[in-house]
């Protein structure tokens, strides 16, 4: 990708991906808070400003490299803190708390396919054609970090949501392996295996998006 193309990507993609992790986030504090545990609250991690999640390479590093090499683009932020022994039902509870940011990804995907909508007859308009690039890319990062969290990896959203639902012994064994978990992810992420894995559900699913709003 060329420095002034790269630029303008960059310049149109910090608002979706910004969003995309930092509203990711914040729905973990906001659920574990309505299942009891105060943590993220007390510490103001339940909040939209970006700051208070960002993570100088899951943030920013990851994005633009992914950017630069046209791949899957994707990142994380600063985990949002969760007690999960304060969980009214830490074992039941686990598993909202989990799914809450890719539902959160999801509900952020759908929003941004609107605008694209809103883009599209919005045709020839000077701010049309920015915003429909805005909107595609906040489709895909939603899509890709929605997807990516459901892999049943501890530290993953799905990895603790199944931890959650096996039964014990099995849980104990999957969550044992949260410590290696992000280096796990983070040689995929490096090798073509990622995007083997991500790609199917990811175009499966943006595909389908754009199907139901006409893109």
């Amino acid at each position: 990708m060329q420095a002034e193309q790269l630029i303008q990507t960059i310049a149109i993609a910090a608002i979706p991906v910004l969003f995309a992790i930092t509203l990711h986030e914040a729905a973990h504090g906001y659920v574990a808070r309505h299942f009891g545990d105060m943590t993220a609250y007390n510490q103001g991690r339940i909040s939209l400003n970006p700051i208070r999640h960002i993570d100088p390479v899951g943030t920013i590093f990851l994005p633009l490299l992914t950017l630069w090499m046209g791949g899957i683009l994707f990142g994380w932020a600063r985990p949002v803190p969760v007690n999960f022994s304060a969980l009214r039902r830490p074992k039941q509870d686990m598993l909202w708390v989990a799914f809450a940011g890719p539902i959160a990804n999801l509900f952020m995907a759908l929003f941004w396919a609107l605008l694209a909508r809103l883009a599209l007859t919005l045709h020839g308009n000077y701010f049309a054609e920015p915003l429909l690039q805005m909107a595609q890319i906040g489709i895909k990062i939603n899509v890709v970090l929605m997807v990516l969290n459901l892999l049943p990896l501890p530290p993953l959203d799905g990895g603790r949501m199944a931890v959650s639902l096996l039964p014990h012994r099995l849980a104990l064994t999957l969550a044992r392996v949260e410590p290696y978990g992000m280096f796990v992810l983070i040689f995929l992420a490096v090798t073509p295996v990622l995007g083997w894995i991500l790609g199917p559900p990811v175009m499966g699913l943006i595909q389908l998006i754009n199907f139901i709003f006409g893109l």
